[in-house]
């Protein structure tokens, strides 16, 4: 079974190398890398040159924002599931696509995912959070429990059957589709209690007032849209970040 793994860039040339890195180091062979850039200009080219021999595919092209690349990327992977690593991001380790694989080997499961930490951008050892997910339940999602979609893995029949990222949203897409996926697909999911993903802080959603805000616009808009709540399920989404700062472990 083949995993794809999308990564979108712009403009990321100090830390795409450890992503690439990252991905090149999993142990677990049937796997592909597609990089999708949007015409970066800082250097971001000639690093994912110097790694092209990993790369399945490398895309370099002006784009309509992040959707749209992760978009371009599920229209050309080939593989059976497909998972993202964002340009910051690096895998906790050596074995995570290796345990997601196995997790997928039943052909009743549809989904996978696990647990996040948000590390010091510029020391990726030093954890600032810890978003551990806990095991999935439907009746969650109206009180705005979701993964953390850098570790949700999805079968890629799902993107055919119920679409893939609402390009109408800046900030909240993965929030989005995580919605219209887990409120409509049938097969299993399955929740692995490890940290599969070290993110970096300091990403679209959160960097100012302004894009928190509308981040919380776009949130509701997404619970209406799929049908599953509306202020009190965004209340409680945000309240549930708040355990994050204080987990250790």
């Amino acid at each position: 079974m083949k995993i794809s793994v999308i990564t979108a860039t712009w403009n990321c040339a100090g830390t795409v190398a450890d992503c690439l890195v990252s991905v090149a180091g999993q142990t677990y062979a049937a796997r592909e890398h597609l990089l999708i850039d949007g015409g970066s200009r800082d250097g971001t080219l000639d690093v994912l040159h110097a790694h092209r021999a990993g790369l399945a595919v490398l895309v370099s092209e002006p784009d309509e924002g992040i959707y749209d690349a992760l978009n371009k990327g599920i229209a050309r992977a080939t593989g059976e599931v497909v998972g993202f690593l964002h340009a910051d991001d690096v895998y906790a380790d050596a074995q995570v696509l290796a345990r997601v694989a196995a997790a997928f080997a039943d052909p009743a499961v549809d989904a996978v995912y696990g647990d996040l930490v948000y590390v010091r951008k510029a020391d990726t050892g030093r954890v600032v959070r810890h978003w551990r997910s806990g095991a999935y339940d439907p009746a969650s999602l109206r009180r705005g429990w979701m993964p953390p979609h850098p570790t949700l893995y999805l079968r890629r029949s799902l993107y055919e059957r119920h679409g893939v990222f609402d390009r109408r949203y800046r900030i909240a897409g993965d929030y989005d589709l995580m919605l219209r996926m887990l409120s409509r697909l049938t097969g299993q999911v399955v929740y692995l209690p490890q940290v599969l993903v070290r993110m970096r802080v300091g990403g679209e959603s959160n960097r100012s007032l302004s894009r928190i805000l509308r981040k919380s616009g776009e949130d509701y808009r997404a619970l209406r849209e799929n049908g599953i709540g509306g202020a009190g399920a965004l209340v409680w989404k945000n309240l549930s970040k708040v355990p994050q700062f204080f987990r250790r472990g």
